[in-house]
């Protein structure tokens, strides 16, 4: 298979792509989903979708038959307002763990010895037992707490043992740039919690958090293997304009918020004096306007042939999913495959077919299945 190799950034506008001639059928797998924000598959009828209100559901997608799981998982409330929650999804077969990304409560009082509001992006897993998370423990959680109800990342991608997390910046800017805090920042830990003695940490980043793999990341919604060469990529939000996918590469520093890979702050004013620095690990490609780019995922299945090797990219604002097509380490074409039909991508995932399951933040929301038409 090709190699990926990051070389100059493209800056694009995904507006103009074509729209694919693939012709696909788009239908509704299950429904009264209620602001769904992670799914995934525990075996090859069944995936666990959870909402941002703490939501956790198996849902058989030949059916769609809902189960509601049991979980005391202590993630924020969440009423329609702000961006956190119960988050990120992911079981893994090797261990039969489900591990989750969420929005950590605060067990500090304040002055008032009232509960403190601020919270933090937290990890952790269980196991599902008859439809109840039993065996929960807590990973890790974010340091330091912040009040602001936004920017939490949160995605998880599983590489045997290890665990790669994203960790959203919580709106606070160049804190990205500091390793000793983990907000802007992704994450390794072991699939246990415990930490690899091959992080950053412990060579030359002696300054940087044991867990911390990679710095200056802003708000980073999506995260996936390459089959191409067994790397991590993951997908970015910009402010206005910037979005972004780059590979998680040991030490490297993405540069927020001292660039904005092209995006500017949202009132309009720019951000550094460079969209790039050559001290700053580069991104494969960057879009400007904005799509609000959610989660991302190599397609491998055989619903979709032509497909295979392709990166597939969701997005919130642009409500659109995208396909990026990669020969001799060089994105050689990019289409829309739809647009403007389920609302506000927020993720999806490919079954054991290649069938490819979507969700939408919506309040109102269904799981929507994608598949070749007969």
């Amino acid at each position: 298979m090709p190699v990926l190799v990051l070389a100059e950034t493209i800056i694009d506008d995904y507006r103009k792509y074509d729209v694919t001639k693939t012709k696909f059928t788009l239908e509704k797998s299950a429904k009264d989903l209620r602001y769904p924000w992670a799914l995934s598959f525990i075996d090859k009828t069944n995936v666990l979708i959870s909402e941002k209100d703490g939501g956790l559901y198996k849902v058989d997608v030949l059916s769609g038959k809902k189960q509601k799981i049991k979980h005391n998982i202590p993630h924020i409330d969440y009423d329609g307002g702000g961006q956190g929650g119960l988050l990120d999804v992911n079981f893994n077969p090797s261990d039969g763990y489900t591990y989750f990304t969420y929005s950590h409560k605060s067990s500090k009082l304040t002055r008032s010895k009232q509960l403190s509001k601020k919270s933090s992006t937290a990890i952790a897993r269980g196991r599902l037992i008859e439809n109840e998370i039993k065996d929960f423990e807590i990973l890790l959680i974010a340091k330091p707490e912040f009040l602001e109800n936004r920017h939490y990342g949160s995605r998880i991608a599983i590489k045997g043992d290890d665990l790669f997390v994203s960790f959203g910046e919580r709106g606070q800017g160049m804190i990205s740039q500091d390793p000793s805090k983990h907000p802007g920042s992704i994450v390794r830990i072991k699939t246990d919690g415990s930490i690899p003695h091959d992080n950053p940490h412990f060579s030359e980043r002696m300054d940087w958090l044991p867990e911390i793999y990679l710095i200056g990341v802003r708000n980073p919604q999506g995260i996936a293997v390459s089959p191409h060469d067994d790397e991590i990529y993951f997908s970015s939000h910009g402010p206005r304009g910037g979005d972004h996918i780059g590979e998680v590469e040991f030490g490297s520093n993405y540069g927020w918020k001292d660039i904005a890979w092209g995006g500017r702050e949202y009132y309009g004013l720019g951000i550094g004096d460079s969209p790039f620095k050559n001290k700053y690990k580069r991104p494969l490609i960057s879009w400007v306007p904005s799509m609000g780019i959610s989660s991302i995922q190599f397609y491998e299945g055989k619903t979709f042939p032509e497909w295979q090797g392709d990166l597939l990219v969701a997005s919130l604002n642009g409500e659109s999913l995208i396909r990026m097509d990669i020969e001799n380490n060089e994105i050689v074409a990019k289409e829309i495959i739809f647009n403007d039909k389920i609302g506000r991508i927020r993720d999806f995932k490919i079954d054991y077919d290649g069938n490819i399951y979507l969700i939408s933040d919506n309040p109102k929301s269904y799981l929507w299945k994608l598949s070749k038409t007969l």
